[in-house]
This record gives C-alpha cells, sequence and structure tokens, in this order.
C-alpha cells in the first residue's frame, strides 16, 4: 500500500509539473499567434522527439528528456546591422562574435521571405513583452487557483493562542537539531520556569490582550530579558498573572529565513487549526511566498555549495534547494505518511505544486538571457528608446538586438545546466527527507 501511495504521489506530481510547463509555453504560443507571428514548434521537454503531430504550420509533440519545454517562435533573433534578413549567413570575427553569427545563421536557415512581417523582432515592443511576460504570468495564475482552491475549500493552518508544547530549556537556533535534548548545562526556559503547562491560553502579556498569537510574538522578541507577566487560561478559567523573565536567545527571524536575531526568547510553540480563508488571505501569502522565493534566488549560489558537500556525504539542508526529481520524491513520501491524514496530504500536493508554479514564474521573470525575463527586458528598452526617440523628433532608433547578448545567454545556460545536473545528483545520492 506505501508504494501504490509513493507512486500515485509522484504521479500527481508529475502530471500537474507536465501540465503547469505546457500552460506556460502556450501562454506565450497563443499571444504570438494572435499578434501573427509565425511558431513552428510546440514541445514539451528537449532532446529527440518521441511524438509529434502537425496541426497548421505548428509541430505538436514530446521530447525525450522531460525537464522543461519550448515554443519555437521565428525571428527571435534580428538580422546583424547592416545585413540582409534574406542572406544572413556566419562570418566569424572572434568566437563570441563566431557564437551570434552562428546562431543568426542557424535562424535564418528555416525562415522563408514570405514569413517576413511575421518574425518576432519585426513587431512592436509591446507586443513582444506581453508574449514572453505571459508565459511565467500564467504560472502566476495556476499557483493562485491552486493556493485559493487549497485555502477556501480546505483551508490553511492558522496560530492558536493556545499552547502546544512547552521548551525545557534555552538552546540557541545554531546548535538546535531534532536531536538536541536539554543538558544540565543549559538554562531552563521561562515558560517552564513559570509554570506554563500545554494547552494553557495565552490572556495577556505584560498587560497587552493577546487575542491572536501573531500579537504575542513580538512582544516576547522585544522584552528581551526583561520582567514579564503572563496570564493564561487553563481548563477554562482564568489563573492568577504568572511571574517570569524572558531571556536573550539566538532564533531564526522568520519561517524560511537564514537569518538568526538575538531577541527575547520565552518558551512555547502554539496549537494551528485548519481555518478556511478568502482571496485577499490567498494574496498575502502569495505575496509572502514570493518575498521567501525572493529571498532563496539571492541565497542559492550558497545553498548550492551546501548541495554540492552533500553529494560527497555532508549534511543536506532541509531547507536547501531541490530539483524537480526531489520535488518528486517529497510528493511521493507526504503521499505515503500515514501519520498524515488524507485530506492534509492531498493538501501538502496542491501546495506543493502552486509554490512549484510560483518559483517557476520568479525564476523566469529575472532580467537574463535565455529566461523569458532578458527578452522582457530587451522589449522594454526597445519601447523606451522608441518613445524617446519620437518624443524627441529623432529617426527611430529600430529593434533591440539581444543577439548581442547571446554569449551571456550561453553562459548563463550552461550554469542553469550544471545547477540543474547538481541538484539531480543530490536528490538521487543523498535526497532531503521529510521524515528524518
Amino acid at each position: 500500500m506505501t508504494a501504490l501511495l509513493t507512486f500515485l504521489g509522484i504521479l500527481v506530481f508529475v502530471i500537474g509539473m507536465v501540465v503547469s510547463v505546457s500552460l506556460h509555453e502556450a501562454g506565450h504560443m497563443i499571444p504570438a499567434k494572435k499578434f501573427g507571428m509565425k511558431v513552428t514548434q510546440f514541445f514539451f521537454g528537449f532532446g529527440r522527439t518521441v511524438w509529434s503531430f502537425k496541426r497548421g504550420e505548428t509541430e505538436y509533440g514530446i521530447k525525450a528528456i522531460p525537464f522543461g519545454g519550448f515554443v519555437r517562435i521565428i525571428g527571435m533573433l534580428p538580422p546583424g546591422k547592416d545585413q540582409d534578413p534574406d542572406k544572413v549567413r556566419s562570418a566569424s570575427t572572434g568566437p563570441f562574435q563566431s557564437l551570434v553569427d552562428n546562431a543568426r545563421a542557424a535562424e535564418y536557415e528555416t525562415i522563408d521571405p514570405a514569413d517576413h512581417g511575421r518574425l518576432f523582432y519585426q513587431k512592436p515592443w509591446w507586443q513582444k513583452l506581453i508574449v514572453m511576460a505571459s508565459g511565467p504570468l500564467v504560472n502566476v495564475v495556476i499557483a493562485f487557483i491552486l493556493f485559493g482552491g487549497l485555502f477556501m475549500i480546505y483551508g490553511a493552518s492558522e496560530l492558536q493562542t493556545t499552547v502546544k508544547t512547552v521548551s525545557e530549556c534555552v538552546i540557541p537556533a545554531n546548535e538546535a537539531t531534532p536531536t538536541r535534548k536539554c543538558t544540565d548545562k543549559d538554562k531552563v526556559s521561562p515558560a517552564q520556569a513559570a509554570g506554563i503547562k500545554p494547552g494553557d491560553r495565552i490572556v495577556s502579556f505584560n498587560g497587552v490582550q493577546i487575542t491572536e498569537w501573531e500579537q504575542l510574538t513580538p512582544l516576547i522578541r522585544a522584552n528581551t530579558d526583561k520582567a514579564a507577566t503572563i496570564v493564561v487560561e487553563r481548563d477554562g478559567k482564568q489563573l492568577p498573572p504568572l511571574q517570569t523573565n524572558t531571556m536573550l536567545n539566538q532564533v531564526i527571524e522568520k519561517t524560511g529565513s537564514d537569518k538568526v536575531v538575538n531577541v527575547g526568547f520565552l518558551g512555547v510553540s502554539p496549537e494551528t487549526e485548519i481555518v478556511r480563508q478568502g482571496p485577499v488571505y490567498t494574496i498575502k501569502q502569495m505575496g509572502v511566498i514570493t518575498e521567501a522565493t525572493f529571498q532563496a534566488l539571492l541565497r542559492f549560489p550558497q545553498k548550492l555549495v551546501g548541495v554540492a558537500e552533500a553529494i560527497v556525504g555532508g549534511e543536506r539542508d532541509k531547507n536547501g534547494p531541490m530539483s524537480v526529481v526531489g520535488a518528486g520524491r517529497v510528493a511521493g513520501e507526504v503521499a505515503s505518511d500515514q501519520s498524515i491524514t488524507g485530506g492534509a496530504r492531498f493538501a501538502f500536493l496542491i501546495s506543493l505544486l502552486a509554490s512549484v508554479n510560483l518559483f517557476l514564474a520568479l525564476f523566469n521573470f529575472v532580467p537574463l538571457l535565455p529566461l523569458d525575463g532578458g527578452h522582457m527586458v530587451g522589449a522594454i528598452w526597445e519601447g523606451i528608446k522608441r518613445g524617446f526617440a519620437k518624443l524627441l523628433g529623432r529617426p527611430d532608433p529600430g529593434h533591440v538586438d539581444v543577439g548581442k547578448l547571446l554569449p551571456v545567454a550561453y553562459v548563463m545556460a550552461s550554469i542553469f545546466v550544471v545547477m540543474g545536473v547538481l541538484l539531480v545528483i543530490a536528490d538521487v545520492v543523498n535526497p532531503i527527507r521529510l521524515n528524518g
């Protein structure tokens, strides 16, 4: 049964990714066709063609390597300066220029003179911007639909003012591990010393009435190592105020962050309850996840060092990056976890797919070729140049030649491939395990 549930979890994730990637590429293709651009290929995967069919001028199909997909829009690279679009040839003048010239030559070998006027680079800048932005925007929409459906139908975990656990001692964040136990050298936690017990409901902290846990956390942290008066309700009865002193301790600044801060510490964690939410909550949570994802992207190179170390026997960071292989394995692990209810397992899979879609969108918005964001920046810069030229009465400067940035694109593509391979290897030899 466990093996079957694992397989079903992985299958659901794989199907979700295939649909997500295909819709991303459809996000590029549909507006491109609407604007009259010529689209010759729409494929899921890369490498050798496994299966395909042709409808109109576009070939649709599946490639052998199931990591991503692509849409081929003719004329993404404009001809070089003073080059005849019908006679683009490779004319190498150096290693970098050779890359550019060869790419232009390959692009124009398949272009028929009748296609002129339908080429990507010949279209207005705003049409190019819409075509390139629509792909990642589709992923944002998918993430919103998945998160929204999850929060509104199933609900979201909401912190309660009831205490779930009381720490026995004070352990700094840099020493906290799943196996770390309290020792005689550790200080007793303020909550333990005050006599707070699991099941107690926090009523007030230093005279401030507590109606939600989010109020309590900043109050405790701001109290540093000062005296604290805490009122709790136990078994339906309010107890006399409990006196203690919070203590300075190193804790993680917030969930998903690596930053450690030295703040007041009490030693309690809250109960959670699944509560149905609305669209506004969904938007707020996507904002929080977006910020966390952006921070993760900034720390990605540093995290990748840890991934490389994990391949040769180091400890794998549970909060570190993983490939789609690792994400699929996690989906299978959660789906087969009998300690989790069926609803919670399904909710996790939906949340995982939604998070991956949001990550794909944000990653593709990075303003570097060969990502969508690189082409978007080229389109925006073209719009700015042409707008200023028109405003100042100067000649139209024409299209922006993104082909000049191809060497950068090749370097970045190589880096992405190396990073992807590194993550896949790590997810095979030393995967992130949620349960130990």
